[in-house]
């Protein structure tokens, strides 16, 4: 039996949905399998808590599970059945026919054809949406990659990154979600992309910043330099008498824009003095 998703996620069945997404991001964190390799426990844990942000982040499932009609794994619960629900029996004899509730029920009447169109609408129900979240790396982000999750039922699904994704993001692969009922078609899954920070670069808007230290013979002699950038290194040159702050420009190296074309790689120079201390430098200074 699964486990009740407000304890896996470790929030109160009233926590608000900006909680539960946190609570969920900071477990997911914890126990990704990319970041446990070959740990089965955080890979069976992170299902889980996958499978409760699931259905704790999609309202209707949410409000579905607090009302008892489905179980913590998603799946409808044995309902009470009441006196209507026979009105369209097999043997075509409403509950209690002849009884107190028979002058209510007319089969060729208004209620007893909506009730009829009511049963062939949820025989032919659509799938619900599925929601994940995926991690990816900033250069992904914005080179854009082919990535796979892993669902909780252990099946697995390809995602198509394309170039220029944002944090919070969300893609929709069609048919993806889950299966329907009769005529009704499969839900989509809904990718929600989280963009984890990176050690060399930063975004802003289209741009990316990049801190490049240099040492003090490139500050002032100035030359060519490599210098990392989403899509490889290539080669810069740092002017003569360059200072720790200078701002220099790659043009074509940052995010694609959504109009063409690409923001820039903003490259800030930091002079780093040498280590061990260079003693003809300190001599010379000194002189």
């Amino acid at each position: 039996m699964a486990e009740n998703p407000y304890d896996l996620l470790g929030v109160a069945p009233t926590a608000p949905a900006a909680e539960i997404q946190r609570a969920y991001r900071k477990l997911a964190k914890q126990h990704h399998p990319d970041l446990n390799p070959g740990d089965k426990a955080a890979e069976d844990k992170f299902k889980q808590i996958s499978a409760a942000y699931n259905l704790l982040s999609d309202a209707e499932k949410r409000k579905r599970f607090d009302a008892g009609e489905i179980d913590a794994s998603g799946a409808e619960r044995p309902q009470q059945r009441y006196y209507l629900d026979f009105a369209d029996a097999d043997d075509g004899q409403p509950y209690a026919s002849g009884g107190a509730y028979s002058d209510f029920i007319d089969e060729e009447g208004a209620f007893a054809e909506l009730l009829r169109q009511a049963q062939r609408a949820q025989a032919n129900r659509r799938g619900e949406d599925l929601h994940y979240r995926l991690a990816i790396e900033l250069s992904e982000a914005i080179t854009g990659a082919n990535k796979r999750i892993t669902l909780p039922d252990g099946g697995m699904l390809d995602v198509t990154i394309p170039p220029g994704m944002v944090d919070g993001h969300v893609l929709r692969l069609k048919g993806k979600g889950a299966p329907g009922r009769g005529k009704g078609g499969p839900g989509d899954a809904l990718i929600e992309i989280e963009i984890l920070p990176d050690d060399r670069f930063t975004r802003e808007g289209d741009n990316i910043i990049l801190e490049l230290p240099i040492s003090l013979a490139e500050a002032v002699l100035g030359g060519q330099i490599r210098v990392p950038t989403p899509t490889g290194d290539v080669t810069m040159t740092v002017p003569k008498s360059s200072n720790t702050g200078t701002t220099l420009r790659l043009k074509g190296k940052g995010a694609p824009r959504r109009d063409g074309g690409s923001g820039d790689e903003l490259v800030e120079l930091k002079v780093v003095l040498p280590r061990p201390p260079d003693r003809e430098l300190e001599a010379f200074v000194s002189t």
